[in-house]
């Protein structure tokens, strides 16, 4: 096998990688903005009101946590394909070239990767609070009736 063509395999490898690590990064930026945007827009109104919490923090923090749990595994996915295909090459076995499939790669199940400690901790943590800010404008609005 030709060096400029193991080159540009890695190179076609390497782009999906950082494609996958940029979408969960500008994910989560999104994420924070959304949550923050809301919360100054209704001038921390809707965690009074537990339907307006609902709709305005937890759904949207729950799609952000799922779509980066998705671009996540993609990521590790590409990273075993990069992997397997240095081992493969170094044999001069040519099978599967410059063939970018992932699904064909077995990693993490979806709810493994999605519990990972740094996805846990950056929307864990806020989902948490919203959930806790929730249960008590639920108690206040029960007792108050």
């Amino acid at each position: 096998m030709e060096k400029d063509e193991l080159f540009k395999e890695i190179d076609l490898i390497q782009n999906c990688i950082n494609r996958m690590a940029k979408n969960s990064f500008m994910l989560k930026g999104w994420a924070l903005t959304i949550f923050a945007g809301v919360t100054a827009f209704t001038k921390g109104e809707n965690f009074s009101n537990p339907v307006t919490l609902v709709c305005t923090t937890i759904i949207p923090f729950v799609c952000f946590w799922i779509l980066d749990t998705f671009f996540l595994r993609t990521e590790k996915k590409y990273r075993k394909m990069y992997e397997d295909m240095l081992i493969k090459r170094k044999d001069n076995n040519t099978e599967g070239q410059y063939e970018l499939n992932p699904p064909k790669i077995k990693v993490d199940c979806f709810l493994k990767v999605m519990f990972s400690i740094t996805l846990v901790v950056f929307y864990g943590i806020p989902l948490l609070a919203s959930i806790f800010l929730l249960v008590i404008s639920i108690k206040h609005n029960y007792v108050c009736i």
